[in-house]
């Protein structure tokens, strides 16, 4: 099948910290679908950071309601990978086939720490990409994409704080019909 001994659900799992199996691991996990949620949420507490960071990949396409106190958990994981991951999939609404958004009282305390906190500026990139999707309805998003926006020490991290600031490109896109 995939070339793997055991091919279970926590062999899949475990599979994603290994740079030979994980793309075969990775698929077959996600077209396992709901069936192997299980293994994945548990597999958010592995050792090894490429396998939660796998998981938190797979979770962006499978996440629920039971796995996103797990996710938003895992944005504060010692590995910049993890909470790359973890914040996409909380920001990201594309990969999803079912409507699965967090609330912002879930997510805003932990995206603005990382936006504010993150020495890493991808950490700080994505978590300024979820803030966006509350720029229009909490000011606390808005204040702190307009801080990044104008004060973060990475041209990168300014530069997408801007897209989802006011007046920015995706502020303007996505603002609620009769603003724009």
């Amino acid at each position: 099948m995939l070339g793997f001994v055991r091919t279970d659900d926590v062999a899949l799992v475990v599979a994603l910290g290994d740079p030979q199996r994980t793309v075969g691991a990775y698929h077959e996990l996600l077209r396992r679908g709901r069936e192997a949620l299980d293994a994945i949420r548990d597999g958010l507490r592995h050792e090894n950071a490429a396998v939660r960071e796998g998981c938190c990949r797979l979770l962006d396409h499978l996440v629920d309601t039971d796995s996103m106190n797990l996710l938003i958990a895992m944005a504060d994981d010692p590995d910049a990978r993890v909470r790359i991951a973890a914040l996409h999939a909380l920001a990201c609404d594309r990969c999803k086939k079912d409507a699965c958004a967090p609330a912002a009282r879930l997510v805003l305390e932990p995206a603005l720490r990382r936006l504010t906190d993150d020495p890493e500026p991808r950490v700080r990139m994505m978590a300024a990409e979820l803030l966006g999707k509350f720029a229009h309805t909490e000011p606390s998003a808005t204040a702190a994409l307009e801080h990044a926006r104008l004060n973060d020490s990475s041209p990168a991290v300014r530069k997408v704080a801007s897209w989802y600031a006011p007046g920015g490109t995706i502020y303007r896109k996505t603002a609620p019909r009769g603003a724009r």
